[in-house]
């Protein structure tokens, strides 16, 4: 029984730590602009092509 205890009580500690983890990447903006990025790695990639051609 001293088992369940312990397994419980670390899955409430986990949950704890997924809420408060979910909550800081929303409250400093991580899922602001999901797409910018991803556009930004194939404008980089083709400068990259047009400095090796001219």
């Amino acid at each position: 029984m001293d088992v369940v205890y312990m397994l419980v009580s670390l899955s409430v500690v986990l949950l704890a730590g997924a809420i408060w983890g979910i909550l800081w990447a929303v409250k400093s903006d991580q899922f602001e602009d999901l797409e910018g990025p991803a556009k930004r790695i194939i404008l980089d990639d083709r400068e990259l092509t047009r400095q090796h051609h001219d």
